[in-house]
């Protein structure tokens, strides 16, 4: 007898989960590993966001709280989305869950029928495509290739755009790339995007605040206004506030769809934590100094990190354009063969070789749709980056030289 939905058997599990488990594994045996797969900063919550929820629980706030969040919550993010997006929205166009992940989780449901299509420029965030195939859509993954700066162009947009294709997720900037798009980048998907009005565009912007060298941050509801009804805009306080573990995640849409989502989240979670949502209003209306003092420091660990692995032959590294996460080609170490004589075939092998000979965990960019690459998180201190990418190094160096071929 199987316990197990039939729905279930599409869907893989988190392959950034995946990798920091088995690099945990490894640690458990007593092996020094240093586990770059889950990308999280490593700074602790602001103090003051951590006592605005303690406050709040002292206070009562322990109860549930409206389905799509308390009112002084969203009125926050309405405030946010004004402040800093050029976005005009009322508390009934947003919503707040546990997370970013939910709040994609609940547009789909909201929204998806089955056979739908949903593109997910590649490479994309692990789960977007598990997340549709779960709920009975189909994912379209066309290729923004490094020579493209792992964007989305106009034709290749286009060409992916079908009678079937219901959303469009943009992710910027980018998890796992980095990549970053312009206003006018941004106007030109819009354009195509006028031709098929009966897709949903999804920006991420999670990671809006950890953006580099001086680029502007460009919302695709301010780049696309014309586009506003039917584009929700995702984002929450994990990355931007080193809050990854409180779970809470907002978005701001056409209130058609905002009230769709929080219909779903009425019977499935309720609403998040009042506690939390206390936390996360602590974080919006609050002090913003930390914002700006994590960016600068995930800049410098992006800028050593390239440095470094610029320094490795046999891997090349574009710099990220924002995000805390290196996205390192391994094209020339495939064919090539390991000390013990393993042929590395994939870059899964590849992220398989650096756990068991650099002891350092890693994503291969095939759970991201685009190979072959390897994933790092550079959420981490200097002293940790600076060990890992001298480990990569020294493993890299005693692997064999591919065969050559002969015609």
């Amino acid at each position: 007898m199987s316990y197990v939905a039939t729905r279930l058997s599409v869907v893989k599990p988190s392959a950034s989960m995946a990798a920091s488990q088995a690099a945990k594994a490894l640690a458990a045996a007593g092996v020094d590993v240093i586990d770059l797969g889950l990308g999280e900063p490593d700074f602790p919550t602001p103090a003051h966001i951590s006592e605005a929820s303690y406050r709040a629980a002292l206070a009562g706030e322990t109860l549930y709280t409206a389905s799509a969040g308390t009112l002084a919550l969203r009125q926050a993010v309405a405030d946010k989305f004004r402040r800093e997006n050029g976005l005009d929205c009322g508390p009934d166009n947003i919503v707040v869950a546990n997370g970013a992940k939910q709040i994609i989780f609940n547009a789909l449901l909201a929204t998806l029928n089955e056979g739908d299509e949903v593109i997910l420029p590649a490479p994309y965030f692990v789960s977007y495509p598990e997340m549709v195939k779960l709920l009975g859509g189909v994912p379209v993954m066309p290729l923004c290739t490094a020579e493209a700066g792992f964007r989305l162009t106009p034709e290749v947009l286009r060409a992916a755009l079908t009678p079937a294709s219901k959303w469009l997720f943009l992710n910027a900037p980018g998890n796992p790339s980095g990549a970053v798009y312009s206003r006018e980048e941004m106007q030109a998907l819009g354009a195509v995007l006028a031709d098929f009005p009966q897709v949903l565009i999804l920006s991420d912007e999670i990671y809006e605040h950890i953006i580099f060298d001086g680029r502007e941050f460009v919302s695709f509801g301010q780049a696309c206004p014309e586009l506003r009804d039917r584009t929700l805009i995702v984002n929450g306080v994990a990355k931007a506030y080193a809050m990854t573990g409180w779970r809470v995640g907002y978005a701001a849409g056409p209130a058609p769809l905002i009230k769709a989502m929080t219909t779903v989240q009425s019977q499935s979670c309720t609403s998040v934590a009042a506690p939390m949502q206390a936390a996360a209003l602590a974080a919006l209306s609050g002090p913003q100094d930390c914002v700006a003092q994590f960016r600068e420091a995930f800049q410098r660990r992006r800028d050593l990190v390239v440095d470094g692995i610029a320094q490795i032959e046999g891997l090349t590294l574009p710099a990220p354009e924002g995000a805390f996460y290196a996205y390192i080609g391994c094209a020339d170490l495939i064919g090539r063969r390991t000390p013990q004589g393993k042929l590395l075939e994939t870059d899964r092998d590849v992220s398989d070789y650096l756990l068991a000979e650099a002891h350092v965990g890693s994503v291969p960019g095939s759970a991201y749709g685009l190979s072959p690459f390897f994933r790092i998180s550079t959420a981490t201190s200097d002293e940790v980056l600076t060990e890992a990418v001298a480990r990569i190094g020294r493993a890299v160096a005693v692997l064999e030289p591919a065969e050559e071929t002969t015609a």
